[in-house]
């Protein structure tokens, strides 16, 4: 990440990688997240999960994009002038997220989209990834779009 974060449009620029932080996975973690939201068997139990095709209790994908959410918040949306988000254009899950894993996020900034209705904002796709620590191939992806408002709008 670069010593200040970014808070306004111009302050991202295409190709910008920057790093989120890590965050380690516990079994405890796991298990809340699938009671909450994806109650799946093989994210409920390790008895469960080691019947399954994982062979083991594994995270819910759509707790792995959480992490990688949570991540990204905390590194570049501190006091940013962002306007949320139209959505995602993607989401993979490439490989099981286990307990004790310790995932490291990263995000590419890809195409910066001027509103062709409102001047004062820009859509910017961020290319979300999470990856093992010490580890090259990533566990899950995405594509983010997010508004951000101009400085000058900001100002004036």
């Amino acid at each position: 990440m670069t010593a200040t974060s970014p808070t306004h449009a111009e302050d991202y620029h295409e190709g910008a990688i920057y790093d989120l932080g890590t965050h380690a996975v516990s079994a405890e973690e796991i298990v809340a997240f699938a009671t909450r939201y994806d109650p799946q068997p093989y994210h409920l139990s390790h008895e469960a999960g080691a019947a399954s095709f994982f062979g083991g209790l594994v995270a819910s994908g759509f707790h792995t994009a959480a992490i990688w959410m949570g991540l990204y918040v905390r590194a570049l949306l501190q006091g940013a002038s962002v306007e949320g988000s139209p959505g995602l254009e993607g989401v993979r899950w490439l490989a099981p997220v286990r307990p004790g894993d310790v995932l490291v996020g990263r995000c590419e900034i890809g195409e910066i989209v001027a509103n062709p209705l409102r001047k004062d904002i820009v859509t910017i796709k961020k290319k979300g990834s999470l990856v093992r620590a010490g580890e090259t191939k990533p566990v899950t992806t995405l594509v983010l779009l997010s508004r951000f408002r101009r400085r000058d709008a900001v100002a004036g």
